[in-house]
């Protein structure tokens, strides 16, 4: 069965939505970058969380900038 995967914030999302919706006032990184206390949550239900988030979505990204500058930019194109 292939491993799942999906986005550390939907999981701090659903959360901080239960949250709230039990009429609690979450807070995340008030004091600034919201990157460590949002991983601590993770660790906390038992999800390590990737540094670089979902590895397909950063490489989709990639291959469509590489596409738009061969494109716009007459550079060579993804090989």
């Amino acid at each position: 069965m292939p491993e799942e995967t999906y986005s550390h914030w939907t999981v701090v999302n659903v959360v901080f939505t239960h949250l709230a919706e039990q009429g609690l006032h979450p807070t995340l990184g008030d004091t600034g970058d919201p990157g460590e206390p949002a991983a601590a949550l993770l660790r906390a239900l038992g999800i390590e969380p990737a540094a670089a988030g979902d590895a397909r979505i950063g490489e989709g990204i990639r291959q469509e900038l590489a596409e738009l500058r061969a494109a716009l930019l007459d550079e060579p194109g993804p090989e």
